[in-house]
C-alpha cells in the first residue's frame, strides 16, 4: 500500500502515541503491527528506530487486548490541538 506523505506523517505520529494501539493502525491504515514495524525501521534513523521500539515493547496500551478497562480512547485530551 502506498501511503502519501501526510498518511506516512500519521502513521509514524499513532506508531509513536502511548494511547494508540497497533489495532487502530491496522483499521485506518491497513498495516499490521509487524508492517508498522518494518515501516518504522524503513522511515526511521536507526537511533530513532532503537528509541520507539524500546518505548512500544511491552507496552500494554499499545495492544487492545492488553489494554485497562480504565484507558477509554485512543488519544491523549491535547492530541488534537487546533492550528
Amino acid at each position: 500500500m502506498l501511503l502519501t506523505v501526510d498518511e506516512e506523517s500519521r502513521v509514524i505520529e499513532m506508531a509513536w502515541e502511548d494511547r494508540t494501539p497497533f489495532e487502530a493502525i491496522e483499521q485506518q491504515f491497513k498495516m499490521n503491527e509487524s508492517d508498522v514495524i518494518k515501516f518504522m525501521r524503513h522511515s526511521l534513523k536507526p537511533s530513532s528506530f532503537r528509541l520507539w521500539r524500546k518505548r512500544v515493547s511491552g507496552r500494554a496500551t499499545k495492544h487492545i487486548q492488553l489494554r485497562s478497562k480504565e484507558v477509554g480512547r485512543s488519544h491523549c485530551p491535547t492530541q488534537y490541538k487546533h492550528r
